[in-house]
């Protein structure tokens, strides 16, 4: 299987951020599951969104780092290396994305975890094992919509 996109695929001009009047958003996916990540990837994109992906912590950092901005990131919190927590604790550490939603995609639903990551300050917490690609989609454009009132 090909490895995902990690260039953008948009229909916007100038990689702009989308006005509060669009209904498209850049999104960040963070998984180390490639079969995952080109799901939710298909997802976003026919829903007219431009998506990166990064199969770690560490690689998503580094996008970050080199500038990449965001309205969303999804991430996973069981990974190889720099883990989604990891990951968090140092966007919220360097003061990365501030106005980004952060949204942890994961199967790890114990009460720990998710108030783990609800004190890094998340703006949702998405279970994989029990919601389809279009629950997550809708789930991350409330999210994403409420911001904007």
């Amino acid at each position: 299987m090909d490895a995902p996109d990690t260039q953008p695929v948009s229909t916007e001009q100038n990689g702009a951020t989308p006005s509060s009047n669009s209904n498209t958003y850049k999104i960040l996916l963070v998984d180390d599951d490639r079969f995952l990540l080109d799901m939710y990837a298909f997802k976003f994109k026919k829903n007219g969104h431009t998506i990166f992906s990064a199969g770690d912590g560490e690689e998503a950092l580094k996008k970050i780092k080199e500038g990449l901005e965001v309205d969303a990131v999804l991430m996973d919190v069981i990974m190889p290396g720099m883990d989604g927590i990891g990951l968090l604790e140092e966007i919220r550490k360097d003061k990365l994305l501030p106005n980004a939603e952060i949204i942890m995609l994961t199967n790890q639903g114990q009460p720990q975890d998710i108030e783990r990551a609800q004190a890094l300050g998340i703006s949702g917490y998405i279970i994989k094992a029990t919601t389809i690609p279009s629950e997550v989609v809708a789930e991350t454009m409330k999210i994403l919509q409420k911001k904007q009132k």
